[in-house]
C-alpha cells in the first residue's frame, strides 16, 4: 500500500491499514545551517511556521541579534562550530578549531563561541571534513559542549568522521543527520530529497535533515510540509531526537 502525503502517494512508505498500531509518528528534525549572514533570509524560514533548528555561525555581525530573534519565535538554537575542511581553499571563517590547535586553544574557542550563541541547546559542526576524522581533537571540543550540557549533532560532512561515535563515548547526547536536503538548491530538488528523508523516517522512526538558508529551500520545505501526512509524522526540534 502506498502511504500518502496529502494528496501525494509516495511509493516505498508502506502503513498498516489498522491504525491503532501506530503507537508513535515518525519524527523528522529539519536544521537551517549557516544562519548568521541575512535577516531576511532567516525570516523566510519562520514564516513557514513549523518546528526548525537553526545553525547559527559565531562571531559574524548578526550572530547574536538573529540567535535572539529566533528564540523570540519559539524556535530551537545551535551553535554551527566551524571546523577545519579538508580543502585549504575553503575558509570555515570566525571562530573555527584546527587540528594543530592545542587543548587550551580548542577550548577556548569553543567556550566564546557557545557565548556569543544566545539560547544555544546544541552543536553541530560547520564544514570540519579535516577535524571530525581526529578522535583526539573532538573529545577536547566535546568537553565544552558536555560542561555546557549541550548535544552534539554530527553533519556528517566527511563519512570517515568519527564525532558521533566520539560524541557517544563522551556520553553526550548526539546524533547524525541522515540527509543533506539542498544540495541542488531547487525547489524541485529539495521536495524530492524531503521525500527521502520522510522514508528514512518511516524506516528508522526518526530523521534528521540539513538545510541552508536558500529561497530554493525554504520553498521546497513549503511543498513538502503542505503535502505532509501529519497522522503519520511529526516535525521536530532537532533535541526531541536525542
Amino acid at each position: 500500500m502506498l502511504q500518502s502525503f496529502g494528496n501525494l502517494a509516495f511509493p516505498g512508505l508502506s502503513f498498516c491499514a489498522d491504525h491503532n498500531q501506530f503507537k508513535k509518528k515518525s519524527r523528522i528534525a529539519l536544521i537551517i545551517d549557516d544562519i548568521g549572514f541575512s535577516r531576511a533570509r532567516l525570516q523566510l524560514f519562520l514564516n513557514l511556521n513549523i518546528p526548525l533548528t537553526f545553525a547559527v555561525l559565531p562571531q559574524l555581525p548578526n550572530s547574536d541579534k538573529l540567535a535572539k530573534m529566533i528564540y523570540a519565535k519559539g524556535h530551537e538554537i545551535m551553535l554551527h562550530q566551524p571546523m577545519e575542511p579538508y580543502s585549504s581553499e575553503k575558509d570555515p571563517g570566525p571562530g573555527a578549531i584546527y587540528i594543530n590547535d592545542d587543548f587550551s586553544r580548542i577550548t577556548r574557542i569553543m567556550a566564546e563561541n557557545i557565548a556569543n550563541i544566545p539560547f544555544a541547546v546544541g552543536v553541530n559542526n560547520h564544514m570540519g571534513s579535516k577535524f571530525t576524522e581526529h578522535p583526539e581533537k573532538l573529545s577536547q571540543a566535546l568537553t565544552v559542549i558536555k560542561k555546557n550540557n549541550m548535544f552534539f549533532i554530527d553533519s556528517l560532512t566527511s563519512y570517515r568522521s568519527k564525532a558521533y561515535m566520539t560524541a557517544v563515548a563522551s556520553k553526550v547526547p548526539a546524533a547524525r543527520r541522515n540527509r543533506f536536503i539542498d544540495n541542488i538548491p531547487e525547489k524541485s530538488k529539495v521536495f524530492s530529497q524531503l521525500y527521502k528523508l520522510a522514508r528514512q523516517a518511516t524506516q528508522r522512526d526518526y530523521a534528521i535533515g540539513i538545510g541552508h538558508p536558500y529561497p530554493a529551500t525554504a520553498e521546497g520545505i513549503k511543498q513538502f510540509v503542505e503535502k505532509l501526512d501529519y497522522t503519520r509524522y511529526s516535525l521536530v526540534h532537532a533535541s526531541r531526537l536525542l
